[in-house]
């Protein structure tokens, strides 16, 4: 089912990256983690439908995404970029695969991070973090995606790693990459469930690199 969306209110998150929270249909649901095909209520858009996730919880009386914007890309994220309060978004209804099933280790890279914000602030609101850890790969320290929340959340168990520059405070810096050496230099146990979200190949390497070390590929919970 398709739902017409007005857009109330649009935030800057980091330089490019926004959040748009919109109204929210009677009796809509869908779980912490779950995506929506979006387009743009504009003509030339309504049929180009893009995922994306939802980053409010299921008991808001709101939806909300948090979007990583393209300006140099000629798509829907180039035009998100140029939306504001008033215009509309169309929805599907809900569908995804990552879904909490139990405490682990969530790995993200950059946008990829995007399906874990509503079921670590679910966790968070009912007291439940327990061990749970995030390693939240960036290229830059500017790019780090609601970083004051992660660390309001999760304390030490947020892991920030910046890949392409020296970055300041407690952030690990990795020269390229997340790669096996480092996962073991930050996971002592490898039989619990990983979630793993980013870019296609950082998905396929993280998980080559976490059943290399011993992690079950039934415990392995990634965004096909």
């Amino acid at each position: 089912m398709a739902y017409t969306l007005e857009i109330t209110d649009i935030e800057e998150v980091t330089h490019d990256v926004r959040k748009f929270t919109f109204e929210k249909p009677d009796g809509f649901e869908f779980e912490p983690g779950q995506a929506t095909e979006v387009a743009i209520d504009k003509d030339g858009w309504r049929d180009e439908k893009r995922p994306f996730t939802f980053t409010s919880l299921t008991d808001d009386d709101f939806l909300q995404f948090v979007i990583k914007i393209y300006p140099d890309h000629d798509g829907v994220t180039e035009q998100l970029g140029k939306l504001e309060e008033g215009d509309s978004l169309i929805i599907d209804d809900a569908w995804g695969t990552i879904q909490y099933d139990g405490e682990g280790i969530f790995i993200a890279g950059g946008a990829g991070v995007t399906p874990f914000i509503a079921i670590f602030r679910d966790l968070y609101e009912k007291g439940k973090i327990g061990n749970n850890k995030l390693i939240f790969s960036n290229k830059t320290e500017k790019d780090i995606i609601l970083k004051e929340e992660f660390e309001e959340m999760l304390g030490d168990q947020f892991i920030p790693v910046i890949t392409d520059e020296e970055p300041s405070g407690d952030h690990i810096f990795l020269d390229g990459f997340i790669d096996k050496d480092f996962l073991e230099s930050q996971i002592d146990d490898f039989d619990q469930p990983f979630y793993v979200c980013g870019p296609q190949p950082f998905n396929e390497a993280i998980m080559d690199y976490l059943k290399e070390l011993g992690a079950e590929p039934d415990a392995l919970v990634f965004e096909e």
